[in-house]
């Protein structure tokens, strides 16, 4: 019988397939005899990055759960497909574990491993645990959880801390960083994210402060990922202002763009408040307005306690944000001792490779 592989399941968007990559980067280190492979989404971002990173991926038919009469038939008709491509899937690869990562394309996944017997190792990403999640969790052998779950405190039998991409964390000092992202040597950077998919109303809001609060730009330059579809908008936005800056759709080397910010504007997805807290960056977090629990609130919201970042609400129209998440931006544009003392705070938290002891777990498990 060849060796048993190892499956990670989850995608849809780069806040499930990051730490996927994580995990896997270690298992490699690790465990290099065992074979791995990615069961993702069909989205575009998925196979971007896991092809950027060299791993094997298997693009799984699936649909978010919804009780609307025509999307819940598109559901169970995905649900149905990706079953039968996640078990042919994992009885070819010889599967031996399945990590779940989360996102709707795990729940086929998940029960294509329990027809055939193969182990689940959930690892929750995210403080308030979604239907996938939850619905996994009552099938998953093992759970784990990146961080505290307030609304499910028993969800998970160990908190492990976010597994994080080695190439999300600076490696060079901050001259270089900014080197090679084409950005000064003598500015402090501001580095505004809005996750993968980026964020069109944090687009909006740099564009009206660079109109009507331009002063507290004065010592800066900003690193923009914007998305797609509005780079040359933003650009000519700061050309404007007179603001130098580096307007990109998507960045792989993430750690380049925290290795050379002294603040940063983003996204409050689990993984990108992971990396900003490794990465000692303080951020003004603006969790994605859409999500009816307001999940990503809860994930930024320890370090918003321990006066580490802050976080406000997306009102999505960009006059009502600049009151709120342009106040809070510019306050720490202004007061250098306020970021220094954050960053100082998050510096001195203790540092745990979460990914690697996920790694350990898992190649246990696949072993036997």
């Amino acid at each position: 019988m060849s060796t048993g592989s190892i499956i990670l399941a989850g995608g849809g968007t780069g806040g499930h397939i990051a730490p996927g990559i994580a995990i896997a980067e270690r298992l490699r280190e690790i465990a290099p005899a065992i074979p791995l492979c990615f069961a993702c989404s069909t989205r575009p971002i998925d196979r971007m990055m896991l092809d950027s990173a060299g791993y094997h991926a298997e693009p799984i038919p699936a649909e978010g759960f919804s009780p609307r009469p025509a999307r819940l038939i598109r559901f169970a008709r995905a649900f149905v497909a990706g079953r039968s491509v996640a078990h042919e899937l994992l009885r070819t690869q010889n599967a031996r574990c399945v990590i779940s990562l989360g996102g709707f394309v795990t729940a086929p996944v998940v029960h294509a491993a329990k027809s055939l017997k193969v182990p689940v190792f959930l690892v929750n990403l995210d403080a308030t645990p979604g239907k996938a999640n939850r619905w996994v969790a009552k099938r998953a052998q093992r759970i784990w959880s990146a961080c505290e779950t307030p609304s499910s405190p028993r969800f998970a039998t160990r908190i492990v801390g976010m597994p994080i991409r080695r190439i999300a964390m600076a490696t060079a000092d901050q001259a270089e960083c900014r080197a090679q992202l084409g950005l000064q040597s003598g500015l402090r950077t501001l580095f505004v994210t809005g996750a993968s998919q980026g964020a069109k109303s944090l687009n909006e809001l740099l564009a009206r402060m660079l109109q009507e609060r331009r002063s507290a730009f004065a010592g800066w330059q900003v690193y923009h990922l914007v998305g797609g579809g509005e780079r040359s908008a933003m650009e000519a936005a700061y050309r404007a202002a007179g603001v130098h800056a580096v307007v990109d759709s998507f960045l792989e080397r993430m750690g380049l763009a925290w290795g050379a910010a002294d603040l940063a504007l983003s996204r409050a997805g689990a993984n990108s408040v992971a990396e900003a807290v490794a990465n000692g960056v303080p951020t003004v977090f603006a969790p994605y307005p859409w999500h009816h629990d307001q999940h990503q609130r809860a994930n930024a919201q320890p370090f918003v306690d321990a006066g580490l970042a802050r976080c406000e609400h997306d009102h999505i129209d960009s006059l009502a944000n600049l009151a709120t998440l342009g106040t809070a931006l510019q306050e720490l544009l202004e007061d250098h001792p306020l970021r220094e003392r954050m960053c100082a705070g998050l510096r001195a938290r203790e540092q745990v490779d979460a990914a690697r002891e996920i790694a350990v777990a898992a190649s246990a498990i696949a072993q036997g």
